[in-house]
């Protein structure tokens, strides 16, 4: 298995280690020259030292370097949703009603194969619960021998698991992120609405940092659990781990509005100013089924992957295009220019029929029903 990853990248050039936040910056005629290479160049293993600890001087580059060719398409990043199901019932899901349907291995082998050959090289892994997948094993074995940088959003219930954390080990992510619900089992438990769900995250938080992984968590604040956030940011602290907070809930995928009692009033926080975004043109969302789309909120329309190949993303800059311009009642907007909300965000909060300080800054009951 392979130790590092030279790759094209968004036009430039990368040496990764996988497992490894920090990567190397590299020429193209750097990149070329690697690929001929049988031992490290005296540059890379100097390199190599002083990012990672490795010692490669004079080692040869057979089954340990492997090099990613440059392709016909300008995708870096992706996001590969194994399935909608999750071992939690949350209030907060966006994900509303949970499946656990999705492709059979042929399918999901081939899936990878054309995210790699769309120019990936960070992967995201995602669900509902990816660890809870039939697949999920096999799913991050390959992956990681295409050469994708792997980052994996759970909720950490499996992470004590031995087969995982082997596998986890064997291969490492560049990165966990680790969603918590609460600081104790009476608040946890209560919002995952899983008896337990605190005690098996704890363990699994536990045995991911005694291993050394790559981790970061994401507190969630809800009505039910702002009480203890003083607390969550303390276990983040106790870990020594990054941390972000996030209390603004968005509709489900179908538009549901469901999920938005959960927001905790008090917490919830003005968005940034949405000035763009690279979906549909260097990055994209797949779904259970192979279907790529700019993102996970803006799933239609959607390529399906398996039948088209990479060359059917091509079509995704056109659809990103017209999915993020303003319509209906944005249109014209004279406040655009400091809407924190993406036009596919609003089109789901208006579908949940949201109220539409929700999701704008326009509260006046006559432009509330202007939208």
């Amino acid at each position: 298995m392979h130790e590092l990853i030279a790759s094209p990248f968004l036009g430039e050039y990368m040496v990764l280690k996988p497992g490894e936040p920090r990567g190397v910056k590299i020429s193209r005629k750097a990149y070329l020259a690697l690929a001929a290479a049988e031992v490290f160049p005296t540059w890379l293993a100097t390199a190599a030292r002083k990012v990672w600890g490795d010692d490669l001087y004079r080692q040869s580059t057979a089954g340990r370097l492997l090099i990613r060719p440059e392709v016909g398409y300008r995708f870096g990043k992706a996001t590969y949703e194994l399935n909608l199901g999750c071992n939690y019932d949350c209030e907060h899901c966006y994900l509303g009603l949970k499946t656990f349907a999705g492709l059979d291995w042929p399918e999901r082998e081939r899936l990878l194969e054309v995210i790699r050959d769309a120019g990936v090289l960070w992967l995201q892994l995602t669900g509902g619960e990816p660890m809870v997948d039939r697949l999920f094993a096999a799913v991050y074995a390959k992956a990681c021998e295409l050469g994708m940088m792997l980052e994996v959003l759970t909720n950490g219930s499996r992470l004590a698991n031995d087969k995982i954390l082997e596998l986890l080990t064997a291969r490492r992510p560049s990165k966990m992120s680790l969603s918590v619900y609460g600081a104790t089992a009476e608040t946890y438990d209560g919002l995952t609405r899983r008896p337990g769900s605190f005690a098996k995250f704890m363990r699994g938080l536990v045995a991911a940092h005694e291993a050394g992984l790559q981790m970061d968590l994401s507190l969630i604040i809800t009505n039910r659990n702002a009480h203890e956030l003083d607390r969550m940011r303390g276990l983040a602290d106790r870990f020594g781990l990054r941390h972000r907070e996030y209390a603004n809930m968005s509709p489900t995928i179908h538009g549901g509005d469901e999920s938005l009692p959960s927001q905790s009033p008090q917490f919830l926080r003005k968005r940034t100013p949405f000035t763009g975004c690279d979906a549909g043109h260097t990055s994209f969302h797949v779904d259970p089924f192979g279907r790529a789309s700019i993102c996970k909120i803006g799933r239609e329309p959607n390529i399906d992957l398996i039948h088209e190949g990479p060359s059917g993303l091509l079509r995704l800059g056109g659809i990103s295009d017209g999915l993020l311009r303003r319509q209906a009642g944005c249109t014209g907007c004279t406040l655009q220019s400091t809407c924190g909300t993406c036009m596919p965000l609003v089109q789901l909060y208006r579908k949940a029929k949201a109220p539409l300080a929700t999701y704008c800054q326009h509260t006046e009951t006559g432009k509330e029903e202007a939208q």
